[in-house]
């Protein structure tokens, strides 16, 4: 059972690993949070994976995991006091070379629009660009599709808005 375990949580980050790094930086600018956040992300597909029972897609059920994990570290983030120490990234007005190689400009000011989104709108928008149809997100977030419609439409004025400036 445990070797079952492995091989299938070996695939998940195969498969599914840079789409959850995406969603980690998505709700965590701090390197060394991210870090946190996608080990927990990591714990937390390692522990739910025996329950995966193939009612949804494996991308979806990685990303619900995902999300709820973002979730809750973003809760956690509101109850305590946030310090930032200065690192090596903030004292070179260039992006660093791990930057540079992973994101052009513009994905570097999309990504920062979309840390600038409500929760909400900010995982409409991650599940949307991770290529989720509206009735995944929709059953993902349990709303209706309709209400993903209306909802996501916002979200891309005020990121439409956030890139305009």
């Amino acid at each position: 059972m445990a070797n079952q375990q492995d091989t299938l949580f070996q695939q998940v980050m195969r498969e599914h690993g840079g789409m959850l790094m995406r969603v980690a930086a998505s709700f965590e600018r701090d390197r060394h949070e991210r870090n946190d956040l996608m080990q927990d992300i990591m714990l937390g597909l390692w522990q739910s994976l025996p329950s995966f029972r193939g009612e949804a897609s494996l991308k979806t059920f990685v990303l619900a995991i995902a999300h709820r994990r973002c979730a809750s570290h973003v809760m956690q983030a509101t109850r305590a006091p946030r310090h930032e120490e200065l690192d090596e990234e903030w004292a070179c007005s260039q992006p660093s070379p791990e930057v540079r190689v992973g994101l052009s400009q513009q994905q570097e000011k999309l990504l920062a629009a979309v840390r600038e989104l409500p929760v909400g709108q900010r995982q409409l928008v991650l599940l949307a660009l991770e290529g989720m149809q509206y009735s995944e997100i929709a059953k993902l977030l349990d709303i209706t599709e309709s209400n993903v419609g209306v909802r996501l439409n916002r979200a891309k004025t005020a990121l439409k808005a956030m890139m305009e400036k």
